[in-house]
């Protein structure tokens, strides 16, 4: 849990009686290290990445026993190597493509020159079944012949190397409409999900990891609860990605350390699943990994700094916990990998922050809040009034608007998103005079704005996760249906609209809005029914429709 100059600390968590003073330690020359390789998918691992499945099977108990030591990936596994057209004697550099391995049905796994090793080709396998033991190639370096594997080892506190960091411009979709469309974030962004017990982070999180348009999944549970990860280990292998009828497990590596297992593991199991998402990055794949949570990380960070005797600060937590947390999500973003042919990858990070009481002042959280730059803060109210996903609006941000701009193509959908958000805000202003003075006192644009602020609140931002219509949405329904809700809006507004000018001022009262209302009941009644709408091929057909019917109607 410590290095310093020469002397390490070392936590053991294991029975320690016989050891005594003066017995002999043998460095093996490697801090932490994460076995990168094929294998891992469809894998659970604890925060220093031990196999659980095959602990359980080889000990038939429900607990890690003493003294147990298995590798990470199976060694005696043999999988299909196919090589990459290269040359004897061919310059080879850190990144290089080498050959692939077909993990699954779904994932391919490419096998590269592991970084900082880099010479000439002297042997390379030709394709076949190779296990992770064979020998696959051997480069001659500077240092000698150095011999490669389809498996190799890297210290999770340290970053891979990349060629470069680019500006993420592709949207990470979450199959939510609050997030997608008020606050999106991107295939390489950092978000940080903030929320009391109850709120909702954990839904969030595996929806995301069901529905979202990244190739891997890599779920830390990081000191949750066991029955949380328990469910995700029972339901993921059921669940069917949306486009092809693949379980969701081939894609995902689980990362399991819950409240009963040691601290030490949790503190270094954030930094063990980056470390798996930065190798499925340098294969040029878009890799999301979910955090939850990382208050229960920092508290075991709060638990080792205390046993290394280290100054605390604010609330007992470490005074370098803002630099650690920075360090954690840094290692997100879009980058250009090393290595031939050139290609490009990503690690989205979502961090789950589980403040106590829901206190948003918290250190973690307000320490978080600095780094990351997409905020899903969830709202304990909301939740009580069983509004999911329980987003605050007047309190979440992205900061990613602008580089997703640079590729919308749909300037109404751009300019009805900004239209709901002026709706939204509106609405808070005018519910302080109506809870003062009663609706009455209200024109009828106010009035109308209070009906589709509503409508846009409730049929809009607010989905089930347990119903088939509405526990995904896509991009195309998202947009459509707030389109058509800001059509519905404007169509109004001109409506209640009289051309009698005072002053400045146009007055409101061409029509009431009660009358119109009724008038318009079909047409409201439609907007209602949008998230009811089935996700199959006559999607856009009916979407149109509506719209249709819509502007019918306000000619009749």
């Amino acid at each position: 849990i410590k290095i310093e100059n020469d002397t390490a600390t070392i936590q053991v968590y294991e029975e320690t009686s016989g050891l005594c003073v003066g017995d002999a330690i043998y460095r093996t020359k490697k801090p932490l290290c994460a076995e990168l390789g094929p294998g891992m998918f469809e894998n659970i691992y604890d925060g220093i990445q031990r196999p659980l499945k095959n602990i359980s099977e080889i000990s038939k108990s429900i607990f890690i026993p003493k003294g147990i030591e298995i590798t990470a990936l199976d060694r005696k596994k043999e999988y299909h190597f196919t090589c990459e057209n290269r040359k004897i004697n061919e310059n080879i550099f850190p990144g290089d493509i080498l050959g692939f391995v077909q993990e699954n049905s779904l994932m391919k796994v490419k096998i590269l020159v592991p970084p900082k090793i880099f010479g000439k080709i002297k042997f390379l396998a030709p394709s076949g079944n190779y296990s992770l033991e064979d020998v696959i190639c051997e480069i001659e370096t500077s240092k000698g012949v150095e011999k490669i594997f389809m498996v190799h080892y890297w210290p999770v506190r340290t970053p891979r190397p990349i060629e470069e960091k680019l500006n993420p411009t592709t949207q990470l979709f979450t199959g939510l409409r609050v997030l997608d469309c008020l606050f999106p974030c991107v295939q390489g962004g950092t978000t940080a999900i903030p929320g009391a017990f109850g709120c909702g982070k954990t839904v969030i999180s595996q929806s995301l990891s069901k529905y979202s348009n990244s190739n891997v999944t890599v779920y830390v549970g990081c000191g949750e609860r066991g029955n949380e990860m328990s469910e995700v280990l029972t339901e993921y292998p059921k669940l069917k990605l949306e486009k092809s009828n693949e379980s969701i497990m081939k894609r995902t590596v689980l990362i399991a350390n819950t409240s009963n297992m040691p601290v030490a593991a949790r503190e270094a199991s954030i930094y063990t699943g980056i470390t798996l998402a930065e190798f499925y990055r340098d294969q040029g794949m878009h890799v999301s990994l979910m955090a939850d949570s990382s208050s229960r990380w920092a508290e075991a960070l709060r638990e080792i700094s205390g046993r290394l005797a280290e100054m605390p600060a604010d609330c007992g937590y470490p005074a370098y916990l803002g630099a650690r947390l920075s360090l954690f999500y840094e290692r997100a973003g879009l980058v250009r990998c090393l290595g031939s042919p050139a290609r490009e990858g990503s690690v989205s990070i979502i961090g789950a922050v589980s403040p106590p009481g829901g206190d948003f002042s918290d250190p973690i959280t307000t320490a978080t809040l600095g780094i990351v730059q997409v905020f899903w803060g969830l709202d304990k109210k909301l939740a009580q009034r069983k509004h999911f996903p329980s987003v605050a609006i007047e309190m979440s941000y992205s900061k990613y608007l602008e580089n997703l701009r640079i590729n919308e193509k749909d300037l109404e959908y751009v300019k009805s998103v900004a239209k709901a958000k002026e709706i939204l805000q509106f609405e808070k202003e005018i519910e302080e005079i109506v809870q003062l003075v009663g609706r009455n006192t209200l024109t009828e644009y106010e009035k109308m704005v209070l009906d589709v602020a509503k409508l846009i609140r409730e049929d809009f931002l607010q989905q089930n996760s347990y119903s088939k219509y509405d526990k995904y949405c896509p991009m195309e329904k998202t947009k459509n249906m707030l389109k058509n809700i800001i059509l519905f809006y404007e169509k109004c507004a001109l409506k209640l609209k009289d051309e009698i000018k005072l002053g400045d001022k146009v007055a409101f009262g061409g029509k009431k809005w009660e009358e119109l209302k009724e008038e318009l009941k079909e047409a409201y009644f439609s907007l209602v029914q949008m998230k009811f709408i089935e996700v199959d091929e006559r999607m856009i057909e009916n979407m149109t429709k509506i719209r249709e019917n819509l502007k019918q109607n306000f000619k009749e």
